[in-house]
């Protein structure tokens, strides 16, 4: 059992996974441990919608309608390839995790902090992923953020897509990585 640096630093982005299905069961497992991230005054302020088959199509149709927006006066033959790419990114994994920011009522809360916890949600849920053999790769970008995107998901008005996690089992080489070493990014302050 690798110990926990190791799995934090050995974790990347692993961008192409095999079609291989992955078990719901590990998939539970990943959310579990994105569930025990941090988050002021116990809020919880995430939730995670997980697309398999199918009902991945809900986040390519989603791609593609926000893409369409800018394509003009494109001849049908172009816009139909075009609506076909964008489909297929949200077919790039056996599954897609939606990871949202689901903002508490609670008035001690601030949105910086909420949505900070959804970010650690994420993470923890990333080296889950690693810790069981699957790679998986965090996207985000301008498309995740968009109205469109809300409605595809049935999001209320004060939740937001921090990112959808691509999830599956490696199908590519671990590749390098490199960190500038924290004592380089690092400020004591002592007395």
């Amino acid at each position: 059992m690798a110990s926990f640096e190791e799995v934090v630093r050995g974790r990347r982005s692993i961008g192409k996974v095999k079609e291989d299905p992955v078990p719901r069961k590990l998939v539970e497992k990943l959310i579990e441990a994105a569930v025990w991230a941090p988050n002021h005054f116990r809020t919880e302020p995430w939730r995670f919608i997980v697309m398999t088959g199918e009902g991945r199509k809900v986040l390519g149709e989603a791609y593609a309608a926000i893409a369409s927006a800018g394509w003009g006066e494109l001849a049908e033959e172009e816009r139909a390839a075009r609506r076909q790419a964008e489909v297929a990114k949200a077919l790039r994994a056996p599954v897609v995790i939606a990871a949202v920011c689901s903002p508490s009522d609670d008035a001690r809360a601030l949105p910086q902090e909420e949505l900070a916890a959804a970010h650690a949600a994420v993470q923890n849920l990333l080296l889950a992923a690693h810790d069981n053999g699957l790679g998986a790769v965090w996207r985000t970008g301008a498309p995740a953020y968009h109205p469109v995107m809300k409605q595809a998901f049935k999001l209320e008005d004060r939740e937001t897509v921090v990112g959808f996690v691509y999830v599956g089992y490696p199908d590519m080489p671990q590749p390098a990585a490199a960190r500038t070493p924290a004592a380089e990014k690092t400020i004591w302050l002592e007395g």
